[in-house]
């Protein structure tokens, strides 16, 4: 199976902490999203968002600055992970997010990165709005 990385940004009129604990934070996470969030706040913990739909485990954190995780969609082979990092960065006008998801299977590049925009960089927003 051939993979691919997806590399986006995503800007916030918003602090870096309140980025990350839209992220993190497992009550917030499934309210922006629409669906039941378990998501462990420790390196080694694992994680379920979207109802099941995607599962992982988390590698590396950084509070307020960096998120990296193990990612599988539930229709992946059982084996296969893509490495997700969320770098956050504090700019003059809110935060800056760079995101890049390696090891996405090639078939699934398109959605996937759309995804990221039509579920996540969007509602974000909107949650920030308000």
């Amino acid at each position: 199976m051939g993979t691919k990385t997806i590399r986006q940004i995503a800007t916030f009129k918003v602090s870096p902490h309140e980025v990350y604990e839209l992220l993190m934070d497992e009550k917030k996470h499934s309210q922006f999203t629409g669906g039941k969030a378990i998501i462990g706040r420790n390196v080694g913990d694992s994680f379920s968002i979207y109802n099941g739909t995607m599962e992982g485990i988390t590698i590396e954190l950084e509070v307020d600055r960096k998120i990296v995780q193990k990612w599988r969609f539930s229709d992946w082979p059982k084996d296969h992970y893509s490495k997700v990092t969320f770098s956050i960065k504090e700019i003059s006008t809110g935060t800056y997010l760079n995101f890049t998801q390696s090891g996405v299977p090639e078939e699934d590049l398109e959605s996937i990165a759309q995804g990221w925009k039509d579920y996540y960089w969007e509602p974000m927003k909107k949650v920030f709005e308000k």
